[in-house]
């Protein structure tokens, strides 16, 4: 599995990826392995922005998206965006946007990555990769997946993302047959989204599929669109930590 380009080590080594080579290994390596990254979406509301934001998720996404009911719009002043703790990624979500206004974008809310719900090309996965930003391309998913389609994305791509197929590019807010990826064969890690809930925390804990590195949240944790509930999503870190905890603390076969 390769690793992001534009990732830390710290977030690497949480996500169970070697460290890309010419960064040193931090501290505490051995408990940060084998963790799943979590990424808050939709965020577009900033007093639920500031208590999501104080769990300390790995990366929280802003969808530029106009058609999206979780569009920011004028509802976030960029300097609350570029306010968020360091070592949080603030992930731009953008639908067909050009690369222009996307890296324009990026640099006005302080942006790290873009992840993109259209039908984007290989070619503008690279632009926005060689202009600095970690670029995470979404599929959706319906009753099969064609990985060999998205075999030109690999060299362009620091993550991909499995979204449920649905009416809307995104949150449509159904759970698609997560089995569709256990064949999952390429090099580019993957987070899991559509319609996660604090009801599936347990079972994406023990959840085991090639690639998998992280879990994207966004309808299931609302009241409204665009606010999200940090009381549940603190519900979910805590489970997602706590059965990952447990796993990894289970003897191996074979041992005593």
């Amino acid at each position: 599995m390769k690793t992001p380009r534009h990732l830390p080590a710290d977030v690497a080594l949480a996500a169970g990826l070697p460290v890309a080579v010419g960064q040193p290994q931090p501290a505490g390596a051995t408990e940060l392995a084998s963790r799943l990254l979590v990424k808050v979406c939709g965020m577009r509301d900033a007093a639920a922005l500031a208590g999501v934001a104080e769990l300390g998720p790995d990366f929280l996404g802003f969808i530029f998206a106009p058609a999206s009911p979780r569009y920011v719009g004028e509802a976030l002043a960029p300097e609350r965006v570029q306010a968020l703790p360091a070592n949080i990624w603030k992930v731009g979500v953008f639908v067909n946007e050009t690369t222009e206004k996307i890296i324009a974008i990026a640099a006005r809310f302080g942006l790290g990555a873009a992840q993109l719900h259209g039908q984007e090309t290989p070619a503008q996965c690279e632009e926005l990769n060689d202009a600095g930003l970690l670029v995470m391309k979404a599929f959706a998913v319906g009753k099969a997946v064609d990985f060999a389609a998205l075999l030109p994305y690999v060299p362009h791509c620091d993550f991909f993302l499995f979204d449920t197929k649905g009416a809307a590019s995104g949150g449509n807010g159904a759970v698609f047959d997560w089995d569709l990826l256990k064949g999952y064969n390429l090099p580019v890690p993957y987070f899991l989204a559509g319609g996660l809930g604090l009801e599936h925390a347990a079972e994406l804990a023990a959840l085991r599929l090639p690639g998998l590195v992280g879990v994207d949240l966004n309808s299931g944790f609302e009241t409204a669109p665009g606010i999200k509930d940090a009381g549940r999503v603190k519900q979910m870190l805590a489970t997602l930590h706590k059965q990952r905890q447990a796993k990894r603390s289970e003897p191996e076969a074979g041992t005593l």
